[in-house]
């Protein structure tokens, strides 16, 4: 997800936010930057949002799967990671120029008008390649799903870590026999890890990186914890804010105290502070390569359940088939192939530090090697904390947009956090009347019409 030696934070922090470093428009990857001038007889045009170290794996594989499959040709671009890439893609697909397979963040689905945007699967295809239903997690599996046809076909989540530090967690006593921090069941006994760490650190080191100020960070973070409360946001027909003003506020003083207790520096670098010696960071599994390539000492699992119930921000890369007006064909039976292909061989992708959606994975030698994935990949897949199934939401989706600057300024004290719950509430009223730029119905219309 982003450049070697840089985490999310830092990405976010280019040109408005959406912009990755070095990636402005297409960047060809792999061997097959020239694959449509090829004499392959299928050619299949691949369109992804991967740089960094995501993009070293997916070149792998993609070249991985032009040895195996010598007769398909596959042009694969990289595009500028978040909204950039979503408004090409978007004109790509509505003015009949789209790529044969894209990759899409499953939350981002509803909202790009599938049936009008978003080709479906062919389930018969992709039984032919060796992928079904029965091989992913029900909830993931589900998500991609509109109208009774599967628009989104998963190739990983990706969640939010608790990373610690097994040199400073050592010294504090924290860890058990096994060399593993347990996992705090309350905000006293969360609190309580933070006090005994913060003991062995010099003046100056910060306690949690919390990316307090990063309006990304703070609604994935948000999300979770919210989850964790039974929280919900709109009722079943998407006409009502069900948003509960109570359970948000406890949220926000739980990230506030954070803050005000002075375990976290707001504004630090939190990936080089944990390098450095801080003993808790708050990230993306993304970062695993970074941390790994720093030879850290750590651990990492899911957001601690302070709430009592498990649950971390989740969201999902996956495959979609950008909407063209004679899909079929050679190059839309590649596109499933390719799909399937890396699907199935996710242990590469995982290394990057992604959870594998396909379930078999888990049971790969290869896989369980992987560390610290083994402490994180099952418990984040059983208890994925995800927005609401709405047309606004979605990685870098306007909900975020709207709703994150709300939850950075609670955690910076430049509101109140009952005053900034309320706030909450009023731009999740304001969304929920708003109509899709990508057909022009709001979230209960385009319910009503999936429904129909």
């Amino acid at each position: 997800m982003g450049l070697p030696g840089l985490n999310r934070r830092q990405l976010l922090a280019g040109v408005g936010g959406l912009t990755v470093a070095g990636s402005l428009g297409f960047a060809a990857l792999g061997t097959g930057a020239d694959a449509l001038a090829s004499s392959a007889r299928t050619r299949v045009r691949y369109w992804n949002l991967f740089s960094g170290g995501d993009g070293a794996n997916q070149v792998a594989m993609v070249d991985a799967f032009r040895t195996a499959h010598p007769d398909v040709a596959v042009k694969a671009s990289t595009l500028t990671w978040g909204g950039p890439y979503y408004t090409k893609l978007a004109m790509a697909a509505a003015g009949n120029r789209a790529p044969d397979l894209a990759v899409m963040h499953q939350g981002r689905v509803p909202g790009f008008a599938p049936g009008r945007l978003l080709d479906p699967w062919d389930m018969d295809l992709l039984t032919k390649y060796g992928v079904k239903e029965a091989d992913f997690n029900p909830v993931l599996w589900q998500r991609g799903i509109v109208d009774g046809k599967l628009y989104a076909l998963p190739l990983d989540i990706h969640v939010q870590l608790n990373f610690y530090r097994k040199d400073v967690c050592e010294k504090a006593g924290l860890l058990d026999a096994d060399g593993k921090l347990p996992s705090a069941g309350s905000t006293d006994e969360w609190f309580e890890i933070l006090k005994s760490a913060k003991k062995q650190l010099r003046n100056g080191v910060q306690t949690l990186g919390l990316h307090a100020n990063d309006q990304n960070f703070a609604w994935w973070f948000f999300v979770a914890f919210y989850q964790q409360l039974g929280g919900s946001y709109f009722n079943d027909d998407q006409t009502d804010v069900t948003f509960d003003t109570d359970k948000a506020t406890q949220v926000l003083e739980f990230f506030r105290k954070h803050v005000t207790d002075g375990y976290v520096t707001v504004g630090a670098a939190d990936g080089e502070a944990f390098i450095a010696g801080s003993p808790f960071t708050w990230e993306g599994n993304w970062s695993v390569p970074y941390f790994n390539g720093e030879k850290v000492g750590y651990g990492a699992q899911p957001l601690p359940p302070v709430f009592g119930t498990p649950a971390t921000h989740a969201e999902s890369h996956s495959f979609v088939l950008p909407h063209q007006s004679d899909r079929g064909g050679a190059a839309n039976e590649g596109a499933h192939m390719l799909a399937a292909y890396m699907i199935k061989h996710a242990t590469a992708w995982a290394g990057g530090g992604h959870v594998p959606a396909y379930l078999p994975t888990f049971e790969d030698p290869a896989y369980l090697k992987l560390s610290p994935q083994s402490e994180y990949s099952k418990p984040a897949m059983e208890h994925p904390a995800t927005e609401p199934h709405i047309w606004f939401a979605g990685s870098t989706g306007i909900l975020a947009q709207r709703i994150g600057p709300v939850v950075a300024a609670s955690n910076l004290g430049s509101a109140k956090p009952d005053a900034a719950a309320r706030r909450m509430k009023s731009g999740l009223e304001q969304l929920l009347a708003m109509k899709n730029p990508m057909d022009g119905r709001t979230a209960a219309q385009e319910l009503k019409g999936a429904g129909a």
